[in-house]
């Protein structure tokens, strides 16, 4: 079984930086697609930005040129490095994570982690 944790949200002021972390436990290949989405209050879930085949990534219009997604599959950890941030940034930023459990057989993992709150205050 594998488990997704995210970790990194927290509370800044407009214009600040944080960087959010999505661990990834259990038996893992490796990780083959990443994404992290965010959900608002009262709003439905938004891509915010992918990780997928050819190890590219591609990000939603509101923080292009603001947030960064890497993977780093030596430690199962994927990173959205979220800068310059606005009070439209708050949500609840979860990861979704399709990971390889067994390379030979082909097996793979999709799920979801618990979610992390950030909070942009003017």
């Amino acid at each position: 079984q594998v488990q997704l944790v995210e970790s990194g949200g927290g509370s800044v002021q407009s214009g600040g930086s944080l960087r959010l972390s999505c661990a990834a436990s259990g038996r893992i290949s490796r990780i083959r697609e990443l994404n992290w989405y965010r959900q608002a209050p009262g709003k439905e879930r938004e891509l915010v930005a992918s990780f997928g085949s050819g190890d590219t990534t591609n990000y939603g219009d509101s923080v292009k040129g603001r947030f960064t997604l890497s993977v780093d599959n030596a430690k199962n950890t994927a990173y959205l490095q979220m800068n310059n941030l606005t009070p439209e940034d708050t949500a609840v930023y979860y990861c979704n994570a399709l990971v390889i459990t067994d390379q030979s057989i082909g097996e793979t993992w999709h799920g979801w982690g618990q979610g992390t709150r950030v909070t942009v205050a003017q």
